[in-house]
């Protein structure tokens, strides 16, 4: 059975985005994320985060310093009675590695995290802190959220505000999709 899922981009979005985040002890939440992702999953909503990491193809971290990042971020949910129900990354950078189908706002991380947690693309929530991270909400149909951050370029939050919705945090984003949910539902 498909059911709606949230797809939510991590560094600018979860986390403080400190450009190319690569020590789990310069991670730091923002504050509400936790809560947003607790109110999904207590919603019972597949919460999936799709990430560009392209500091990978550049040399600026690992995997291995992704994986760590990647884990810290999941204690500190925990820490705050949140979870990630799955982690999708891009390490390809396009002037590195050339182009791939898993670099947002292409559709391959995404189609993977619904295949694994059966869930409907189109009813699903695409929040991001830029345009590449609710893109794919439009081509699958799906409500796409910029939360901007102070990094935020004005020409994504003008786009999002004609194409899709821009909210101020995380929280608004996810208090918007869980009402259109139930009202959908009656």
């Amino acid at each position: 059975m498909m059911r709606p899922g949230a797809f939510l981009d991590r560094d600018g979005t979860i986390n403080v985005d400190t450009n190319h985040v690569s020590r789990p002890e310069d991670v730091r939440l923002i504050p509400g994320a936790a809560q947003a992702i607790r109110a999904l999953n207590t919603a019972g909503v597949p919460v999936i985060v799709v990430t560009n990491q392209g500091g990978i193809a550049r040399g600026y971290f690992t995997e291995a310093d992704y994986a760590r990042v990647r884990d810290r971020v999941r204690d500190l949910l925990a820490a705050e009675g949140a979870h990630l129900d799955a982690v999708y990354h891009c390490s390809h950078y396009p002037s590195v590695t050339g182009p791939c189908d898993c670099r947002k706002p292409g559709l391959r991380n995404y189609q993977r995290g619904a295949e694994a947690m059966q869930v409907d693309l189109a009813q699903s929530l695409y929040v991001g802190d830029r345009i590449t991270d609710v893109l794919p909400a439009a081509a699958v149909g799906g409500l796409g959220v910029l939360v901007p951050a102070p990094h935020t370029a004005a020409e994504d939050i003008e786009r999002a505000r004609r194409e899709h919705v821009v909210a101020p945090t995380l929280g608004d984003a996810v208090t918007l999709f869980l009402s259109r949910r139930a009202s959908a539902a009656r």
